[in-house]
């Protein structure tokens, strides 16, 4: 399922998402037809496209092209990808007055399962971190890295040494009174501004050492709440109860119709 501004998307349309990559997007689960956090997703977008594109976006309009994908999706569990970009624009022409379009794409979500993650650290920091954009290369090169390393996936260290995010997830820690959230220069995802909305949380530096954090956790839209069971080799509990707390509080969370 692949829709340009509501209609089928022809290939010619596309090639600027492979030749230029300059766009942004927002994924959400999507569950008979409903999104935890979709007015997030919306504003998210519409914040984005200001920044990126300098253009305003109807938050109904995408909202219209969402819900006709999922609905052609068919039943099930999906994750919607939501794409702003202009197919006029090339390497050449970043500069000029943008028109973005709405691409959509349905994917059936994967069977729920939220195994730990053992993740490896890596000193990195994602390229404008406040905006979900498509410049992806770098955080999936760490990621290739920690798996051929036989880690599941990376978190990148800031250059003061502290912790700020996961590759495509933010990461959350207990520390044996509280849940923690780094305070570093991340993208403010949709689960874990739910999160932080619903469950009493501390916002502050985390160092990479992560000494005193009895447990370790990653968040976004498509597996909600996982356990992360290892860091550079330091193991942390996969059925920590304040896991099973977080996991009630977003699920107390009441999902959205798209339609």
């Amino acid at each position: 399922m692949v829709l340009l501004d509501g209609r089928p998307a022809a290939a010619g349309e596309l090639a600027a998402l492979g030749l230029t990559n300059y766009g942004h997007y927002t994924s959400m689960y999507v569950t008979d037809g409903r999104v935890r956090g979709l007015a997030l997703h919306l504003a998210r977008l519409v914040r984005d496209c200001r920044a990126v594109f300098g253009a305003d976006l109807d938050p109904e309009r995408v909202r219209e092209f969402a819900g006709a994908a999922a609905r052609g999706a068919g039943g099930g569990a999906y994750v919607v990808r939501v794409t702003v970009y202009d197919p006029a624009l090339d390497l050449g022409s970043t500069h000029r007055r943008a028109e973005p379009h709405v691409l959509v794409t349905a994917r059936p979500a994967g069977d729920g399962a939220a195994t730990p993650l053992r993740v490896r650290t890596a000193r990195f920091q994602r390229d404008v971190p406040e905006v979900k954009h498509t410049g992806l290369f770098g955080p999936l090169h760490e990621r290739r890295a920690a798996r051929l390393a036989g880690w599941d996936d990376a978190l990148f260290v800031d250059g003061a040494g502290n912790v700020s995010e996961g590759t495509t997830w933010n990461a959350g820690f207990f520390d044996g009174r509280g849940v923690v959230w780094p305070r570093a220069g991340v993208l403010p995802g949709v689960t874990m501004t739910l999160l932080q909305r619903a469950y009493p949380h501390t916002v502050r530096p985390v160092p990479a050492e992560l000494d005193g954090m009895e447990a370790a956790f990653a968040t976004n839209s498509s597996f909600g709440v996982r356990p992360v069971g290892g860091v550079d080799g330091r193991d942390f509990p996969a059925d920590h109860p304040v896991l099973d707390a977080l996991r009630a509080a977003y699920l107390a969370i009441p999902p959205e119709p798209l339609a």
